[in-house]
């Protein structure tokens, strides 16, 4: 099948933790204790994220087939090694971009529940799906270190966090690379994206991310962020890490925006 309805085993705390022991998860402790914080019925701790085992049979990973470039998933049965019509037509900074699951009912909720309403423990829960897709095919290769898309400062202020920073720091711990905020910024405080047509997107991007400074980097490069769309916003920092130096970077979100269009294969390679 291309998506699997379900996890292979609930989601736990990853090494490194996300350092999210903070007054809201305690007070969450205190109101929810050991009760999933998605369907306030079954049993889940922190290590789990608040999100139990049922819950997580919810969520909806991607797996082969998918474009060989941008990982959007393919609906069918597919021989051979796929490039979506997108990836034929865009010119893209990043060399590889991939997701853990379809951005979507528990998933989608947890991501805009850490974002929006400031819950921070279903980062962990979050986090764990990432690892769990990226890391096999992560290992092995040098990186040289993991950059999370970074916010506007205006943004982050009223966030009060990153979450791709959130999301990134525990896969950083994992391979055993450091994790860089210092190395890209962004430009402008963009408007929301999810309005935008895919050719506003990716123009809305292009000048939207600068060098945080002047540092020179080299070698193989993992960017991270929360949700992947079109890979506009990807590209952006993609471009400035290459400009920087960065010889490859391969971006991993948590979900996948699935655009119907481009369900379908364009060619064989």
């Amino acid at each position: 099948m291309l998506l699997e309805r379900s996890i292979s085993g609930p989601i736990h705390r990853p090494v490194g933790g996300l350092g999210l022991a903070n007054w809201p998860e305690v007070i969450l402790g205190l109101v929810y204790p050991q009760v999933c914080a998605i369907c306030h019925q079954q049993r889940a701790d922190r290590d789990q994220g608040y999100v139990c085992t049922a819950c997580q049979g919810g969520v909806r990973r991607i797996t082969e087939p998918y474009c060989q470039r941008c990982g959007m998933p393919f609906s069918g049965k597919i021989i051979g090694s796929q490039t979506c019509t997108a990836c034929r037509r865009d010119s893209w900074a990043w060399d590889e971009a991939r997701a853990a699951a379809i951005a979507e009912g528990i998933t989608l909720e947890c991501i805009h529940r850490l974002k929006y309403q400031k819950e921070p423990w279903f980062g962990t829960f979050l986090s764990g799906l990432l690892m769990e897709a990226a890391l096999p095919r992560l290992i092995g290769p040098p990186w040289q270190g993991v950059v999370p898309v970074p916010l506007h400062r205006v943004k982050q202020r009223e966030r009060e966090f990153n979450q791709a920073e959130r999301l990134a720091a525990p896969l950083a711990h994992a391979l055993g690379v450091p994790l860089r905020t210092d190395l890209v910024r962004r430009r402008e405080a963009t408007s929301s994206q999810t309005s935008l047509s895919r050719k506003d997107r990716i123009g809305n991007m292009r000048t939207a991310f600068e060098p945080a400074g002047s540092p020179r980097i080299h070698g193989s490069w993992i960017l991270v962020d929360d949700v992947l769309t079109t890979g506009a916003t990807a590209d952006g920092v993609a471009a400035v890490l290459k400009n920087l130096g960065a010889e490859r970077v391969v971006v991993w979100a948590v979900a996948r925006a699935i655009l119907e269009i481009d369900l379908q294969p364009a060619r064989q390679t």
